[in-house]
C-alpha cells in the first residue's frame, strides 16, 4: 500500500511567520505519478520533504498506506528520495553507491548484489557498475542516484528536481528513463517536484499546482489538482491558465454582454466576441478576462467578430513554428500568436487574428474561471 494522503497539512517555519504550506488536502493513489509544480517559493520541495520526514508538519495529518506518519522516522516510512544533486560517494564504484543504503541496514551481500544488478539492468547501468562517479556523465550519475533509490524497493519514490543539473538533451533522455521506470514499477507511488512544465505535462498522471505569495494565506497552497490535460483545457483560475502552457495563455480585457448555459456574448475593445463558456453566474456589464492560447489563434483576412487586430512587435522563427508578438489595445501585454512553419509576416505589419469560439476562456474579476461548455479531452 503506497496511497498518500494530506489532510489540512500546514507548515510554518517560525512563530509569527506566514504559512509556507496552508491547508494542503490531497490524495495520491497507489502507483500514481504525481508532479508538484508551481512558481519559486510555493513550497513544492517543502511538501515533498514532509513526505520524506525531513520537514516537520506544523498541523494536519500525513498518512502513507493508511498509516499516520507525522512522527515516524524517515527510515521507517518506506520512501526513497532522489535529490537535485547526485550525492554520490566519489570513492565508491557505481555498484557500491547503489548498494550502500542496503549495506547500512544490514542486508546480506547476496541480496545486495541481486538487487543492484536488477536495478542496473532497468537503468542500463550494468556495464558501468565498476566505474567511479568521476568516470560517468551527468545523466549516468543521475541514473545511479535513481538506482540507489530503486534497490530499497520503497513504497514511495520522491524526486526533487532531479533533471535540473542536466543539459537539454540529457533532460529528455533521463525523463524518458523515469517514465519507463514508472511503468515497470507500477506499485510504488511517485512524487516529482519540478519547475519545468514540460516535465510536468509529460510525466504526470496527476499535477498539483501550488500557489505562492499572499494568496496562500487566504486560498490555501493548492491552486488545482488534476490530469495534465484537465489543467490545460479547464484551468480553475487565471493563475492556473497563465502558468500551464508554453507560450503562456494570452489574456484580453473584456466585458460580458449576455450569457446562456452554452455561450457568452462579450465585447473586447469594441469587437464582439462569442465564447463557448457558461458565464450566467456573472451580471451583464461585468468586467472579465478573456483567455486564448497562442496555438489556438489563426490568421484572418480582416476585422470581424472574434477577430483581434494588432501590430507585430517581434517575430521568433523556430523552424516548425513562428511566434508573432502583437501590440493590441485589447491587452496590457504583447499577445503571442503561434503559426505553423515560417511566417511571411514582417515586423511592423498590422495583422488580424481569429479567436475561435470553442477555444476561449472567461475569468471573472477575482480570477475564477467560468465553465467551458465544449467537450474537451480530460
Amino acid at each position: 500500500m503506497s496511497r498518500i494522503e494530506f489532510k489540512n497539512v500546514c507548515k510554518r517555519y517560525a512563530e509569527g511567520l506566514p504559512l509556507t504550506i496552508h491547508n494542503a488536502n490531497l490524495t495520491i493513489e497507489d502507483g500514481e505519478f504525481c508532479v508538484f509544480v508551481g512558481p519559486s517559493g510555493c513550497g513544492k520541495s517543502t511538501l515533498l520533504r514532509m513526505v520524506a520526514g525531513l520537514e516537520d508538519i506544523s498541523s494536519g495529518d500525513l498518512s502513507i498506506g493508511g498509516e499516520r506518519v507525522n512522527d515516524l522516522a524517515p527510515a521507517r516510512r518506506g520512501v526513497a528520495m532522489v535529490f537535485q544533486s547526485y550525492a554520490l560517494y566519489p570513492h565508491m564504484t557505481v555498484r557500491e553507491n547503489m548498494g550502500f543504503g542496503l549495506k547500512v541496514f544490514g542486508a546480506n551481500a547476496a541480496d545486495i548484489d541481486k538487487k543492484v544488478r536488477e536495478a542496473a539492468e532497468i537503468l542500463q547501468l550494468t556495464h558501468l557498475l565498476d566505474r567511479l562517479p568521476k568516470a560517468l556523465s551527468g545523466g549516468q550519475r543521475q541514473r545511479v542516484a535513481i538506482g540507489r533509490a530503486i534497490v530499497k524497493e520503497p513504497r514511495v519514490f520522491l524526486f526533487d528536481e532531479p533533471l535540473s543539473n542536466l543539459d537539454a538533451a540529457l533532460r529528455v533522455q533521463t525523463r524518458l528513463e523515469i517514465a519507463k521506470l514508472h511503468h515497470r514499477i507500477g506499485t510504488a507511488s511517485m512524487i516529482y517536484v519540478t519547475h519545468d512544465q514540460v516535465e510536468a505535462m509529460t510525466l504526470a498522471d496527476k499535477i498539483v499546482l501550488l500557489r505562492a505569495g499572499e494568496d496562500v494565506q487566504t486560498k490555501g497552497s493548492i491552486a488545482q489538482v488534476g490530469s495534465p490535460l484537465t489543467l490545460y483545457h479547464r484551468p480553475a483560475s487565471l493563475f492556473v491558465a497563465e502558468f500551464i502552457g508554453s507560450p503562456k495563455m494570452n489574456i484580453l480585457e473584456g466585458t460580458l454582454e449576455q450569457a446562456n448555459a452554452m455561450t457568452s456574448q462579450l465585447r473586447v475593445h469594441g469587437t464582439p466576441f462569442e465564447a463557448a463558456v457558461n458565464a450566467t453566474r456573472l451580471a451583464a456589464g461585468a468586467s472579465v478576462s478573456v483567455g486564448i492560447r497562442p496555438e489556438d489563434m489563426r490568421l484572418a483576412a480582416g476585422p470581424g467578430a472574434n477577430v483581434l487586430s494588432g501590430h507585430i512587435e517581434h517575430i521568433e522563427k523556430l523552424g516548425e513554428a513562428s511566434l508573432l508578438y502583437l501590440n493590441t489595445p485589447a491587452s496590457t501585454q504583447l499577445v503571442t500568436v503561434k503559426v505553423e512553419g515560417t511566417t511571411a509576416q514582417r515586423t511592423g505589419e498590422t495583422v488580424h487574428v481569429q479567436c475561435p469560439t470553442e477555444s476561449l476562456h472567461v475569468f471573472d474579476a477575482e480570477g475564477d474561471a467560468c465553465h467551458r461548455t465544449p467537450e474537451l479531452p480530460a
